[in-house]
């Protein structure tokens, strides 16, 4: 039988999931959401999310769980495979390419 893995909780001081991906939904204080590689207004001084469980929780934000794959062993591998994924999922159209990695560069 195969057990069934424990949920990765959040690396603390972490905050790479509210740094590196588009949010294209509403935020307070950002009312058209927050480009790639933008710190949301919501993520507090110690990388934590000030509007954590609250209603005003962008579903994105919500479905971004943890994980091995996506966390690594390193706030900088988060940083990595989010800015990855957004690259490989933005429409071209929207995105300056070398411009966006060197904005994920710099969250490293």
């Amino acid at each position: 039988m195969n057990a069934i893995p424990a949920p990765l909780a959040c690396r603390p001081s972490c905050g790479a999931c509210c740094t590196a991906p588009s949010i294209t939904s509403p935020i307070p204080g950002m009312p058209n959401g927050k480009p790639a590689g933008v710190r949301c207004i919501q993520l507090a001084d110690d990388n934590r999310c000030l509007i954590f469980g609250r209603p005003e929780r962008p579903a994105f934000c919500g479905g971004l769980q943890p994980s091995a794959e996506m966390c690594g062993t390193s706030r900088g591998d988060a940083i990595r495979w989010l800015s990855d994924l957004e690259r490989a999922t933005c429409p071209k159209s929207l995105i300056n390419t070398a411009e966006f990695a060197r904005a994920g560069d710099e969250l490293l």
